[in-house]
């Protein structure tokens, strides 16, 4: 994996918790706001409308560095519109970028030969 492609994947896991988070205080803010008196829901959701964005942004790049198949592609969008979807992509990610990090150093110490 070259670093362009280590970079577009670091950069979509950033990106994936915070925007989660943003997602489900943005509906604490909606609850919130047909309960009580409190509307932050104007703030919030440009908020989470700004990372969603960047979100998708990131998504694409590393939909076309990573290569990855449309099922593949079409589960990290997906998971960016569930309420607990970024965190699961981050969890996906970072094991995937592990996996990487090992293959890259068995095939360095000639233990793979793929």
């Amino acid at each position: 994996m070259d670093i362009k492609t280590a970079s577009a994947l670091h950069r979509l896991r950033l990106i994936s918790a915070p925007e989660a988070v943003s997602f489900l205080v943005l509906a604490v803010c909606s609850v919130l706001k047909r309960t009580t008196e409190f509307n932050a829901v104007p703030v919030m959701g440009a908020v989470h409308g700004v990372l969603f964005i960047i979100y998708v942004i990131f998504w694409a790049d590393a939909w076309n560095r990573v290569k990855w198949p449309l099922g593949t592609a079409a589960l990290y969008f997906v998971l960016s519109v569930l309420p607990f979807g970024g965190f699961y992509a981050d969890r996906r990610l970072k094991r995937a970028a592990d996996d990487a990090v090992i293959a890259s150093r068995a095939r360095r110490e000639g233990t793979v030969s793929a």
